[in-house]
């Protein structure tokens, strides 16, 4: 059962092969037997099961839909009713979120059934997975290497199977590098277009949620249900959402990519430009037209990401106070004492980095210098975006520079830790989607193939992986030992 697709296991629900209890308790001991990974930060076995009963009374009415009675799990910064919602922090370990997040709400709705809460890096920052409160998660891989991050509990929990599927969320890379790292398909929707309501905010202009699945069939499947205006989110775009498993099996026939030249220079691993060559000549052989870009102001978009988000980010977490809700120190002298030490002992090192970096980069005598002119070289980049998707129909690359590094390798210098994002961090800047797709290994690790598409053209971006794993079968891998 654990090895099939959502699309696979709809229909075996619908036809009685199994039920929704039979399929969630399945996923329940695969999560129990491979703790090890630590990939959840908790499991909600009793609402799961509950669920499970739940949408096993409405497939026996005949108005299930394609999530009724499938496991899925949420990375832990959607608020969830009733349960724990920490966004991998000590400053969240005692908050039970009093309300779904619009997420959330959509599965309910669907009938999907909740098997728990998806470790992370704490409050989305990082690209490992070794910043969270709960301890790191290990890629399934190889345990003696990262997941990638912040995403990193949602990508080792879907390519090990302990979900059939499962969300993630997006503000430099954080679907599509956790996904490439561990050999699934995710999907960074443009901006606007999956609600953020209930999501924790990390950097506002930037986080987007979307879909972790084995396949490009099912990512469709949960962006479907993700997808949407929602008037409690701002930045919710009013825009009707199309059917997106309509067009996947369109031809690819005269289709134009776009190879950036920056995307292919010094600092990319031989063994994974080799791969996603390979993956390149398969969309020649399904009839697309390849040719080389260049997008001058890529170069750019780490320096001005890592303005924009800590700046963000620091205005967003002065919610922390330890007042209000989530964690407080013990016998606070006066306010400032409370303040201070509940936000130091609360928050890790890493967000504290990113906070008093955005702080900086907002006071007096700097603003101008470094935020004002960090938004217009993210304009700038925008632009080079929409001129570069006017000449070819799609942009390809590589997501990562290599494959999953060590545990442990990394955590220690920041900076080389930031650009494990230089492939990604540009089109979070520029609001596009884009999506990882299985394409190959580089010395027995999984590598990803980044698709970056118009706005909207979330459908397009579906359909050209499809099709790719129509004449390929990396997405079908999984990890030794947890077949």
């Amino acid at each position: 059962m654990h090895n099939k697709t959502i699309a696979e296991l709809a229909k075996s629900l619908r036809s009685g092969e199994f039920s929704s209890v039979e399929l969630t308790s399945v996923f329940l001991d695969r999560i129990k037997q491979h703790s090890s990974l630590n990939s959840y930060i908790t499991v909600t076995e009793d609402l799961a099961l509950q669920e499970a009963k739940a949408a096993d009374a409405r497939l026996a009415k005949g108005d299930a839909e394609l999530l009724t009675g499938i496991p899925i799990a949420q990375k832990d910064i959607f608020c969830a009713e009733g349960v724990k919602t920490t966004c991998g922090s000590k400053m969240l370990d005692n908050f039970i979120a009093p309300y779904n997040a619009t997420v959330v709400e959509k599965f309910n709705t669907a009938g999907a059934v909740m098997l728990g809460k998806l470790n992370m890096d704490e409050f989305a920052m990082g690209s490992s997975n070794e910043t969270s409160y709960y301890g790191v998660v290990k890629n399934p891989w190889d345990t003696n290497t990262v997941p990638g991050g912040s995403s990193g509990g949602t990508a080792a929990a879907v390519a090990a199977r302990l979900a059939v599927c499962a969300t993630g969320t997006d503000t430099g890379g954080s679907i599509r590098q956790p996904a490439a790292l561990c050999g699934i398909t995710g999907l960074k929707p443009t901006y606007g277009r999956v609600s953020r309501y209930g999501m924790i905010a990390y950097a506002s202009s930037l986080d987007q949620g979307g879909p972790m699945t084995r396949s490009a069939e099912d990512a469709a499947i949960m962006l479907q249900t993700m997808a949407g205006f929602d008037d409690k989110d701002s930045t919710s775009v009013d825009l009707p959402v199309p059917d997106y498993m309509a067009g996947l099996n369109n031809s690819l026939e005269g289709l134009k990519i776009g190879l950036p030249k920056e995307f292919f220079g010094e600092g990319l691993n031989s063994d994974v430009a080799a791969a996603l060559e390979a993956a390149i000549n398969e969309y020649r052989k399904l009839g697309a037209q390849v040719t080389e870009i260049s997008m001058p102001t890529l170069k750019l978009a780490i320096p001005a990401y890592y303005v924009i988000a800590p700046a963000e980010c620091s205005a967003n977490l002065s919610r922390f106070d330890g007042v209000r809700f989530g964690y407080r120190c013990e016998n606070p002298v006066d306010l400032t004492d409370l303040y201070t030490r509940s936000r130091g002992e609360g928050f890790g090192k890493e967000v504290k980095r990113r906070i008093l970096m955005g702080t900086y980069a907002l006071s007096a005598g700097y603003y101008d210098a470094y935020y004002i002119k960090a938004q217009k070289i993210r304009r700038l980049i925008s632009e080079d975006f929409k001129r570069a998707l006017s000449e070819v129909d799609v942009i390809m690359g590589p997501v990562t520079p290599s494959t999953a590094f060590g545990i442990g390798e990394k955590i220690g210098n920041p900076i080389e830790m930031y650009l494990s994002d230089i492939y990604t961090i540009a089109i979070n800047l520029a609001g596009v989607p884009a999506m990882s797709v299985p394409a190959g290994f580089a010395e027995g690790k999984p590598v990803g193939l980044q698709i970056i598409g118009n706005y909207f053209a979330e459908d397009k971006l579906l359909n050209i992986a499809h099709q790719y794993q129509q004449v390929t079968d990396w997405h079908t891998y999984t990890p030794k030992g947890f077949e």
